[in-house]
């Protein structure tokens, strides 16, 4: 390797001598020589005006990205109401997450800041359905004129060793009324096997593929003349390793909008992850990789939309984001990062949304310097 290492190389990296190298400064030049700062950012949350402003006893989340339409910004979020009471009490009755016992709304804003709350989007199905307990943690993709909202959904009874599924909902207009699909378009692979019959997750004969318990934060992107379905995916007997969570991301393709989406044969196309937020830049996929495993808190670009590779490790980034897809994306790499929509908890039982707004980081100064 020596032989090949540039003066400036050994500069920039600061290593003294190219003869004695750490396993660390090995992997460093190994890194690609142009290595700059346009995907590293850092960022700020403010709250939002009108509706969306927090409000006791109501839980608002998971904001989906944002559309524009006739000139208003659109969203889409997990709405519930009241607090949540956990496994330990009346599974039938009570509410085990904030998540739990949800609908979709949506609601429109001109600035992005003042926002107005237009009502239901997409129910929860009726008493039976694959949907009947929540549907929640929802997207938006618009295609064609057709708008297509795909969310996360659980049927009764909500507990521990529950498998969520990923449903569908279409429309000529944001404004609905929205089609549901009649079963899911996405569910988790069937491969592992529970031990015994206590309501445990983490007792497994054998744990399955990385989505074998769930499959969660569904988004479509129209890529290459198909339609790819990014996902979470919790494992069945999840586990914490030198990472933390077990999360890892997988996509499932379709031909068409309304599927049907085969998971790819090259799943998981991620070793850590929580909530899924991707976009298309550069004939790729860009994803933000966040809150769990040994690769979160990056940002990872694909040529592919399959093989991701990290562009930058970033110090955090925003929960549940959802993008300002009006943004121009061949602008930069992070352009629909600049800002968009948060959910932030103010406790345990009622979180809200927020703003939050980006920057590229150019220098690190000290009190009083100016990094000119």
């Amino acid at each position: 390797m020596s032989k090949d290492i540039t003066d400036e190389q050994l500069d920039f990296l600061g290593i003294t001598n190219k003869g004695y190298l750490s396993a660390a400064s090995k992997r460093a030049l190994e890194w690609p020589t142009d290595i700059g700062n346009e995907w590293f950012f850092e960022y700020e949350v403010e709250d939002l005006k009108g509706d969306l402003a927090y409000e006791e006893g109501v839980v608002r989340r998971d904001p989906s990205a944002m559309i524009k339409h006739e000139g208003k910004y659109f969203v889409w979020y997990s709405r519930s109401v009241g607090p949540t009471d956990g496994f330990a009490g009346d599974i039938e009755n009570d509410k085990v997450f904030p998540w739990d016992r949800c609908d979709i709304w949506y609601a429109t804003s001109e600035d992005g800041i003042t926002w107005k709350e237009e009502g239901l989007a997409v129910p929860r199905g009726e008493k039976g359905a694959y949907d009947d307990r929540s549907v929640f943690t929802v997207e938006i993709m618009e295609h064609d004129g057709m708008y297509y909202l795909c969310y996360q959904t659980v049927k009764c009874p909500y507990t521990v060793r529950v498998k969520n599924q990923v449903g569908l909902a279409w429309s000529k207009s944001p404004y609905g009324p929205w089609t549901k699909s009649e079963a899911p378009i996405l569910s988790p692979a069937d491969n592992g096997v529970w031990k015994g019959e206590k309501q445990n997750r983490f007792f497994v004969e054998k744990k399955g593929d990385f989505d074998s318990h769930k499959v969660h934060d569904p988004c479509i992107i129209p890529y290459n003349g198909k339609f790819y379905l990014y996902y979470k995916g919790e494992q069945m007997g999840e586990a914490i390793t030198f990472g933390g969570r077990q999360i890892r991301h997988g996509v499932a393709i379709a031909d068409n909008p309304k599927g049907p989406y085969v998971k790819s044969k090259y799943n998981p196309i991620s070793n850590s992850g929580h909530e899924i937020c991707v976009w298309k830049y550069n004939g790729g996929i860009a994803s933000l990789i966040t809150t769990d495993g040994p690769e979160k808190n990056t940002v990872q670009w694909s040529p592919d939309g399959i093989n991701f590779d990290i562009k930058s490790v970033v110090k955090g980034a925003p929960h549940a984001i959802g993008l300002n897809r009006t943004a121009d994306a061949k602008k930069e790499p992070l352009a629909m990062l600049r800002w968009g929509l948060t959910h932030e908890y103010m406790n345990d039982d009622y979180q809200y949304i927020r703003r939050f707004t980006t920057w590229r980081m150019k220098h690190h100064t000290a009190k009083g310097e100016t990094g000119e």
